[in-house]
Protein backbone atom coordinates (compact mmCIF):
# COMPACT_ATOMS: atom_id res chain seq x y z
CA UNK A 1 0.00 0.00 0.00
CA UNK A 2 1.19 3.58 -0.79
CA UNK A 3 1.70 6.26 1.30
CA UNK A 4 -1.05 7.66 -0.16
CA UNK A 5 -3.41 5.51 0.56
CA UNK A 6 -2.57 4.93 4.29
CA UNK A 7 -3.08 8.80 4.66
CA UNK A 8 -6.40 8.63 2.88
CA UNK A 9 -7.43 5.59 5.66
CA UNK A 10 -5.93 7.77 8.38
CA UNK A 11 -8.48 10.43 7.28
CA UNK A 12 -11.23 8.84 6.59
CA UNK A 13 -10.51 7.07 9.92
CA UNK A 14 -10.39 10.40 12.31
CA UNK A 15 -13.49 11.60 10.30
CA UNK A 16 -15.16 8.21 11.87
CA UNK A 17 -14.10 8.28 14.81
CA UNK A 18 -15.06 12.57 15.11
CA UNK A 19 -18.61 11.92 13.69
CA UNK A 20 -19.12 9.07 16.47
CA UNK A 21 -18.08 11.63 19.09
CA UNK A 22 -20.23 13.90 17.69
CA UNK A 23 -23.16 12.10 18.13
CA UNK A 24 -22.71 10.44 21.07
CA UNK A 25 -22.60 13.45 23.04
CA UNK A 26 -26.20 14.57 21.34
CA UNK A 27 -27.24 11.16 22.05
CA UNK A 28 -26.16 11.96 25.94
CA UNK A 29 -28.47 15.24 25.78
CA UNK A 30 -31.14 13.30 24.35
CA UNK A 31 -33.15 12.32 27.82
CA UNK A 32 -32.08 16.01 29.32
CA UNK A 33 -34.72 17.59 26.12
CA UNK A 34 -37.00 14.82 26.57
CA UNK A 35 -36.97 15.78 30.60
CA UNK A 36 -36.96 19.42 30.48
CA UNK A 37 -39.97 19.10 27.80
CA UNK A 38 -41.86 17.23 30.21
CA UNK A 39 -41.15 19.64 32.93
CA UNK A 40 -41.98 22.07 30.96
CA UNK A 41 -45.53 20.80 29.89
CA UNK A 42 -46.43 19.75 33.42
CA UNK A 43 -45.41 23.60 35.10
CA UNK A 44 -47.88 24.67 32.00
CA UNK A 45 -50.89 22.96 32.91
CA UNK A 46 -50.10 23.19 37.24
CA UNK A 47 -49.86 26.79 36.08
CA UNK A 48 -53.38 27.10 33.96
CA UNK A 49 -54.97 24.74 36.93
CA UNK A 50 -53.69 27.53 39.34
CA UNK A 51 -54.63 30.12 37.72
CA UNK A 52 -58.51 28.98 36.28
CA UNK A 53 -59.00 27.28 40.29
CA UNK A 54 -58.02 30.62 41.84
CA UNK A 55 -60.28 32.78 39.40
CA UNK A 56 -63.11 30.62 40.20
CA UNK A 57 -62.14 30.61 43.86
CA UNK A 58 -61.89 34.49 43.67
CA UNK A 59 -65.40 35.20 42.22
CA UNK A 60 -67.00 32.85 44.70
CA UNK A 61 -65.68 34.70 47.56
CA UNK A 62 -66.83 37.94 45.73
CA UNK A 63 -70.40 36.50 45.19
CA UNK A 64 -70.57 35.04 48.79
CA UNK A 65 -69.28 38.70 50.14
CA UNK A 66 -71.49 40.80 48.05
CA UNK A 67 -74.76 38.82 49.02
CA UNK A 68 -74.92 37.09 45.46
CA UNK A 69 -76.77 34.25 44.53
CA UNK A 70 -75.77 32.27 41.56
CA UNK A 71 -77.55 29.65 40.59
CA UNK A 72 -77.05 28.32 37.32
CA UNK A 73 -80.43 26.99 34.59
CA UNK A 74 -79.99 23.03 33.41
CA UNK A 75 -79.75 24.45 30.03
CA UNK A 76 -76.14 26.09 31.33
CA UNK A 77 -75.42 23.49 32.80
CA UNK A 78 -75.77 21.59 29.73
CA UNK A 79 -74.01 23.97 27.67
CA UNK A 80 -70.52 24.48 30.05
CA UNK A 81 -70.67 20.54 29.90
CA UNK A 82 -70.88 20.61 25.97
CA UNK A 83 -67.80 22.85 25.76
CA UNK A 84 -66.31 20.94 28.12
CA UNK A 85 -66.84 18.04 26.17
CA UNK A 86 -65.91 19.47 22.94
CA UNK A 87 -62.54 20.75 24.19
CA UNK A 88 -61.93 17.19 25.24
CA UNK A 89 -62.92 15.67 22.45
CA UNK A 90 -60.59 18.53 20.73
CA UNK A 91 -57.70 18.22 22.91
CA UNK A 92 -57.85 14.25 22.12
CA UNK A 93 -57.95 14.72 18.30
CA UNK A 94 -54.70 17.19 18.67
CA UNK A 95 -53.44 14.45 20.77
CA UNK A 96 -53.71 11.70 17.87
CA UNK A 97 -52.52 13.80 15.65
CA UNK A 98 -49.61 14.88 17.18
CA UNK A 99 -49.06 11.12 17.95
CA UNK A 100 -49.50 10.34 14.09
CA UNK A 101 -46.96 12.86 13.07
CA UNK A 102 -44.61 11.33 15.43
CA UNK A 103 -45.11 7.68 13.81
CA UNK A 104 -45.01 8.80 10.48
CA UNK A 105 -41.53 10.97 11.08
CA UNK A 106 -40.11 7.90 12.50
CA UNK A 107 -40.75 5.62 9.38
CA UNK A 108 -39.50 8.50 7.14
CA UNK A 109 -36.49 8.82 8.91
CA UNK A 110 -36.56 4.48 9.02
CA UNK A 111 -36.68 4.76 5.42
CA UNK A 112 -34.01 7.07 4.48
CA UNK A 113 -31.81 5.47 6.93
CA UNK A 114 -32.53 1.72 4.99
CA UNK A 115 -32.13 3.93 1.47
CA UNK A 116 -28.82 5.54 2.59
CA UNK A 117 -27.36 1.85 3.59
CA UNK A 118 -28.70 0.67 -0.15
CA UNK A 119 -27.54 3.36 -1.93
CA UNK A 120 -24.36 2.77 0.11
CA UNK A 121 -23.91 -0.81 -1.33
CA UNK A 122 -24.77 -0.16 -4.85
CA UNK A 123 -22.53 2.84 -5.03
CA UNK A 124 -19.49 0.53 -3.42
CA UNK A 125 -20.69 -2.32 -6.27
CA UNK A 126 -20.45 0.00 -9.30
CA UNK A 127 -17.10 1.18 -7.59
CA UNK A 128 -15.87 -2.23 -7.29
CA UNK A 129 -17.19 -2.89 -10.68
CA UNK A 130 -15.30 0.01 -12.27
CA UNK A 131 -12.66 -0.58 -10.57
CA UNK A 132 -12.41 -3.94 -11.38
CA UNK A 133 -13.29 -3.18 -15.28
CA UNK A 134 -10.06 -0.90 -15.22
CA UNK A 135 -7.73 -3.42 -13.76
CA UNK A 136 -8.52 -5.66 -16.81
CA UNK A 137 -7.89 -2.85 -19.17
CA UNK A 138 -5.77 -2.28 -18.20
CA UNK A 139 -3.59 -5.40 -18.39
CA UNK A 140 -4.91 -5.41 -21.79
Amino acid sequence: MSKSQNDSNDFFSECKSTTEKFFKEIEKSNPVYHQIATDIQENYLEAWKNVINSSISLQQEFAAKTGQNINMSEDMKKSIENIVDSSITAYQNQNKIAVDSVQASKKVFDVIGENTKIFASLNKNMMDFVDSAMKKYSRD
